[in-house]
């Protein structure tokens, strides 16, 4: 199995990425949480990755960090959730808030993100229970500072999603002020 790649990133084309690695190029679908994550073109860029082969096709998906990688393979585990939906997740959620909602068993976050009706949130949130929720959310608690959770608000109700939000923090100062912090953001997200 191909469990990471490292190269340089060739091509940038959401949700697919091309990553050549001596010479042999990858494409490497990801969620957008990891998309937000990748360097500029020509760049170095690795990937934690896991490889589905079906009849039909080999796929390759890519990930940013260790748990991104365990909630996809948790949800492709369920029936009726494929990859397409596992990603799909994945980008319209973070793995803390996707784990919260499972702790939580709200399945009203997870009717938000494109492509998940009613029913598919509930048997998601049923076959999760005990595999998602507490645990992952338990292992890397939230340690955003009160300044970037006011920042993230103030943006928010400005009208950015949450995945803009959480890329414009990216540019903010460590230790910055509210309102600094807010014009820092706004500043990144006019550029984007």
């Amino acid at each position: 199995m191909i469990g990471r790649i490292q190269g340089t990133l060739v091509a940038n084309n959401p949700p697919r990425l091309l990553v050549d690695c001596h010479g042999v190029g990858y494409e490497v679908d990801v969620p957008m949480s990891t998309l937000y994550q990748m360097p500029g073109l020509g760049q170095t860029v690795t990937l934690l990755t896991h490889f589905v082969v079906r009849e039909d096709a080999q796929q390759l998906f890519g990930f940013a960090t260790e748990q991104e990688r365990e909630s996809f393979k948790a949800l492709i585990k369920i029936s009726g959730v494929g990859a397409r939906t596992a990603l799909s997740l994945l980008s319209g959620m973070s793995v803390q808030e996707l784990s919260q909602a499972v702790t939580l068993q709200e399945s009203a976050r997870l009717t938000k993100v494109p492509g998940i009706g009613k029913k598919t949130a509930e048997r998601l949130l049923l076959e999760l229970k005990g595999k998602l929720g507490a645990d992952i959310g338990l292992s890397q608690p939230n340690t955003a500072p009160d300044s970037q959770v006011e920042i993230m608000q103030a943006l928010t109700a400005l009208g950015y999603s949450d995945k803009e939000a959480q890329a414009a923090l990216k540019h903010v100062t460590a230790g910055s002020s509210v309102s600094d912090g807010i014009r820092m953001a706004l500043k990144a997200l006019s550029k984007a």
